[in-house]
């Protein structure tokens, strides 16, 4: 038996190399770290793309995705840039061109998506659910690939080539911006507006030795997607000079009035990358913490129509402005954003400022110009050397014909033409590929008409390759073009410096959101408006006689404090309670009805149902009422003491409330009916009555007329008028001016209650109604539109015409005293 046979063993087998452990591991971070550096994490400073945003492009436009064209699965482009260009996995690439696609993440998207592509708050849909194609802005940034403008290199596998940098008709890095975390750095880079960026950058291209102080003339600041508000533009400057800095962002918002005697702030734009439901979050934590105060809702009714819409109720008693304050402490309304503006130029990271951003764009923008044009240049030369071959076979086409005939081969014809006609081998070749059809007449009409065209292109281009200031002049209108086509007006206000909102842990009491009860005075306007005027030792509550503002005429005024109660009488003739602590406020010393609210919609009064008057809540006086009808009430002030809405009198059926004032005894309590007729009575003679009474007959109304003032004086009173305007009842309110008279009150006798009254104006021809009427201090009269109209002298008889006026009279009311 023979011996078992050794096998033959390598002479390497089992060879071990001692390798030092730190040299190994050092070598292989340093080949990671470049690795991530320069293939994933940081941007190109030319085209602005990291290699597998470029990759996503290029492939797009390579598939024929354009906008003009119908959306692909994404699932599809994922596969073709996974399995040709990108050496990883098909997530990456997908979360890639999902954030191509954000309208909220890049200020200029240059994917459009069809589906879910995520929001703020939430991720998009898996891929084989959405569907996506290039967006029109990607074409500048993809056009001329084909004319030899970037160099190519190899993929992966070297299979495929891919563009080593895109052309970029507009610098995308800065109008995108871009975000990223390599191996020992980070590049975070704010996005801008298109328009402002190319700005910048032709300013460039005309001044070299622009300054960046001269470069933010034209590029103030960043223009976020969200819009919002940047506070403080001195991170801003330091970014721009280092390529380092921060800057705050603060969400757009107005407090408005959410309903009757409700107040709220809305938000409409937030902080970039800033979601509702991340604010909601962040408000509820706060409001559980007690940090927050006076918050007693949010909601978000945010909608794809009308956009983000983001409503935070504040509670009764606090001041708007002062929680919007600790929300922008608390929340992140408010957010900062730290600038690193790392980028790779020449394949190695750097950080750039805003001038060698764009210098480094531009530098690529003239070579890609120039490598255009050289290689445009080159192909109209080539195509110009066929066509006058094509012109010289054509002018002797009947030689042409004959040396081909009599050629034995193909290369013997080439040869013979290019000896017989002094032509080129490409020439020969060009002539001997011609069709018979070319040989007509027009055929070497157009030939001498392209061969014209092409001399001049080429002239043109040799031109523009010759001349520095000529490449430069290019690149600017094609920049230009660029931001004519896909620049957007700036969303993002900047404002330069405001209060910064304080970190510190320590949170304000709650006494300090709350508006303080202080003394006031409560203003109603003539044109049913309502205004706080806050009543300090500084202010006086009166406006200079020489200040003339919309609206100031008033109908009554109340003293109070900004948490005690008023009351608003209704012409429905319900005492409505408020507190005036909501109304919009304004100083004392400068009182401005224009300011204020409409008290219909302050209070949630129904169609067709106005304040008449307010009326302090106290013990004493009593209030008297005076109704269409002639009817006239005083109610006891016990019954006041309501701490609801209450009816204060029994309107007959028809009637309203025309007026409504505090009535102790000793006043004079005044009707003024349609049919020109002033009743004035003691106000003892009405005895007070209980809410649920209708009153007593106070003035004897005519058939087909209405009482329409009613009103107290206090006889003792020297500066009281009355004014009267009269009209056509048959005229539209408001066509006419119509006349008007001011007559001195004690020209009006008194007369005992329920009586007629006596005349107060004899009407004009075409005259037959009094339309408005006043009796009071300091008369003031108003249009429609709240501006102030002037009134005839005091000082005519009580039974005199009145004088035409020039304007139309809305309303009438006493001077704010």
């Amino acid at each position: 038996m023979p011996a078992p046979r050794t096998p033959s063993i390598p002479e390497d087998h089992g060879r071990i190399d001692d390798v030092d452990v730190s040299t190994e591991m050092q070598g292989s971070f340093l080949e990671y770290a470049y690795s991530v550096i320069y293939s994933r994490a940081l941007p190109d400073a030319r085209d602005g793309l990291k290699p597998v945003q470029r990759r996503i492009l290029y492939q797009m436009s390579d598939m024929g995705l354009r906008p003009d064209r119908g959306h692909v699965k994404s699932a599809r482009v994922v596969g073709e840039v996974m399995g040709k260009l990108h050496p990883h996995g098909d997530a990456p690439i997908y979360d890639a061109l999902v954030r191509l696609a954000q309208h909220f993440s890049l200020r200029v998207p240059l994917v459009d998506g069809h589906g879910n592509f995520g929001s703020l708050d939430d991720g998009p849909a898996a891929a084989r659910y959405t569907e996506a194609r290039l967006a029109p802005p990607s074409l500048a940034l993809t056009e001329n690939l084909d004319e030899d403008v970037v160099d190519f290199i190899p993929n992966y596998d070297g299979q495929f080539q891919q563009p080593e940098v895109l052309p970029a008709a507009f610098p995308n890095l800065l109008v995108n911006g871009a975000t990223g975390i390599a191996v020992g750095m980070a590049t975070n880079m704010a996005p801008h507006n298109l328009i402002e960026v190319v700005g910048a950058a032709t300013h460039l291209l005309e001044n070299p030795e622009a300054t960046v102080e001269e470069l933010m003339e034209f590029v103030p600041g960043p223009d976020l997607p969200s819009g919002g508000i940047i506070v403080g533009l001195d991170g801003i400057k330091d970014a721009y000079a280092s390529g380092r800095g921060s800057f705050r962002t603060r969400a757009k918002v107005s407090i408005e009035s959410l309903g009757p005697r409700r107040t709220g702030i809305v938000v409409t734009e937030l902080p970039y990358l800033v979601g509702p439901e991340r604010v909601i979050e962040k408000i509820k934590d706060a409001v559980q913490a007690k940090k927050l105060q006076g918050i007693s809702d949010v909601n978000d009714l945010t909608d794809r129509h009308n956009g983000l819409r983001l409503v935070i109720g504040i509670k009764t008693g606090f001041d708007p402005q002062a929680v919007l304050e600790h929300l922008y402490r608390f929340t992140p309304l408010e957010d900062s954003f730290s600038m690193n503006n790392v980028a790779l130029v020449g394949g190695q990271p750097r950080t750039l400022g805003l001038k060698e951003l764009l210098q480094v764009y531009l530098d690529h923008r003239v070579q890609v110009v120039t490598r255009r044009s050289r290689h445009r240049l080159a192909r109209r030369k080539e195509r110009l050397h066929l066509v006058e071959g094509l012109l010289v076979a054509i002018l002797d086409i009947d030689e042409v014909i004959q040396v081909i005939r009599t050629s034995d081969d193909g290369e013997q014809a080439r040869t013979r033409l290019q000896e017989v006609f002094d032509l080129s081998q490409l020439q020969a070749e060009y002539i001997l590929e011609l069709r018979l059809r070319r040989l007509t007449r027009f055929s070497r009409i157009e030939l001498e008409a392209e061969r014209d065209s092409l001399k001049a292109e080429i002239a043109q281009l040799e031109e523009l390759l010759a001349s520095d200031v000529l490449l430069r002049a290019q690149v600017a209108r094609e920049l230009d073009a660029a931001a004519e086509a896909y620049g957007t007006p700036r969303r993002t206000l900047l404002l330069n410096g405001g209060p910064v909102a304080p970190r510190s842990r320590a949170a304000a009491a709650a006494a300090d959101l709350q508006i303080a009860d202080a003394p006031c005075r409560v203003f109603l306007s003539a044109t049913g408006r309502m205004v706080r005027a806050e009543l300090g030792e500084e202010s006086t509550g009166i406006v200079p006689p020489t200040r003339r503002a919309k609206h100031d005429a008033i109908r009554a005024a109340v003293d109070t404090t900004t948490r005690g109660d008023v009351g608003a009488v209704t012409s429905a003739g319900r005492l409505v309670r408020f507190s005036p602590v909501d109304l919009p406020s304004v100083p004392g010393n400068s009182v401005q009805l224009a300011a204020g609210t409409r008290a219909d919609q302050y209070l949630g009064l129904g169609t067709g149902e106005h304040v008449v008057s307010l009326v302090a809540l106290v013990a004493d006086p009593p209030i008297a009422l005076g109704t269409a009808q002639g009817v006239v009430k005083r109610v006891a002030a016990s019954e006041l003491a309501q701490k609801h809405d209450i009816e204060i009198i029994a309107l007959k059926p028809g009637d309203r409330v025309v007026g409504a004032s505090p009535a102790p005894d000793g006043t004079e309590l005044v009707f003024v009916s349609s049919d020109a007729q002033l009743l004035r009575f003691d106000a003892s003679s009405v005895r007070p009555q209980g809410r649920a009474a209708g009153g007593m007959s106070g003035m004897r109304i005519s058939d087909g007329a209405t009482a329409i003032f009613f009103g107290v004086v206090d006889p003792a009173a020297s500066d009281v008028s009355v004014v009267t305007l009269a009209g056509s009842s048959n005229a539209l309110t408001g066509a006419e001016p119509g006349s008007a008279k001011v007559t001195a009150f004690e020209e009006f006798p008194p007369k005992g209650r329920a009586t007629g009254g006596v005349r107060a104006q004899r009407f004009l021809k075409g005259e037959d109604v009094l339309t408005l009427a006043w009796v009071g201090p300091l008369a003031r009269a108003i249009g429609a539109d709240g501006a102030v109209r002037t009134l005839p002298e005091t000082g005519a008889r009580r039974d005199a015409s009145g004088v035409p006026l020039d304007a139309v009279i809305g309303a009438i009311g006493t001077s704010i005293r």
